[in-house]
């Protein structure tokens, strides 16, 4: 990118945004205006691509709606998303997942989840130590 556009835009871009990526299930909070009323509407689907750079990059969310396909096309940067929260995280195994779209039914999201149990087992096995810790009688003092 030029680096002049690059100074110029650089104020707009973002800088808290949620770290996602390619694959991850996602819930984006829109702000719609409705008249004079302002409201937001969560899409949920999963992150299919992510392109561009600086102000330009924008990400794009498919989910099923009603047995049928339904992609929407987000600016990363716009003032229009008020958040972005990422619902799980997966392995995506390639930078776009365009070969979704020809899916239907649950193969439309069955993408590999991220494998967390050596992550759960740590954590309960320091549960366990933090229990027998507490559970444990103080030492009686000598008297």
């Amino acid at each position: 990118m030029n680096p002049i556009i690059k100074e110029i835009t650089a104020h707009q871009v973002k800088s808290d945004i949620t770290p996602f990526k390619v694959g991850d299930g996602v819930r984006v909070h829109t702000k719609v205006r409705e008249g004079d009323k302002e409201r937001v509407q969560i899409y949920s689907g999963i992150v299919i691509a992510r392109k561009g750079s600086g102000i330009h990059e924008t990400f794009t969310v498919r989910r099923l709606s009603y047995g049928e396909g339904v992609e929407r096309v987000f600016p990363v940067n716009s003032p229009n998303i008020e958040k972005i929260e990422v619902e799980r995280e997966s392995e995506a195994m390639r930078a776009r997942l365009y070969y979704l779209r020809q899916r239907t039914g649950k193969a439309a999201v069955a993408i590999k989840e991220k494998d967390r149990a050596a992550e759960i087992h740590a954590q309960h096995e320091a549960e366990k130590a933090a229990k027998a810790a507490a559970a444990a009688p103080a030492p009686a003092a000598a008297g």
